[in-house]
């Protein structure tokens, strides 16, 4: 597990290899690739030898570590949450870009 250094955030649109992942969301390595192989997170390439991850993954990874630690969800419980998550996310998107469109506001 990464130690007490200063954690640095990654740039919108960097791509991250696992380690790198691994310490900005302050996790261990083989954790983030245990989630990796459950499918909570996704790298953006898989062709490559070391797979890498796009910086958003960060936030995603703390999702996951809130629920986990913070809730005592399991994995089966963290993967349907993310997915309504997600899910919400893109309702909302959509919405706005109605409202937008209609010149409708909330």
């Amino acid at each position: 597990m990464p130690g007490n250094a200063m954690i640095r955030r990654p740039a919108a649109g960097e791509h991250l290899t696992l380690e790198a992942l691994a310490g900005a969301a302050n996790l261990h390595p083989q954790l983030v690739q245990h989630f990796v192989a459950y499918g909570l997170i996704e790298p953006l390439s898989s062709e490559r030898e070391l797979p890498c991850f796009d910086a958003s993954a960060v936030l995603r990874l703390r999702k996951i570590r809130r629920l986990r630690g913070d809730l005592g969800i399991n994995l089966p419980g963290i993967a349907a949450v993310l997915d309504l998550l997600d899910r919400i996310e893109a309702l909302q998107r959509e919405l706005s870009a109605l409202r937008a469109r209609t010149g409708v506001d909330s």
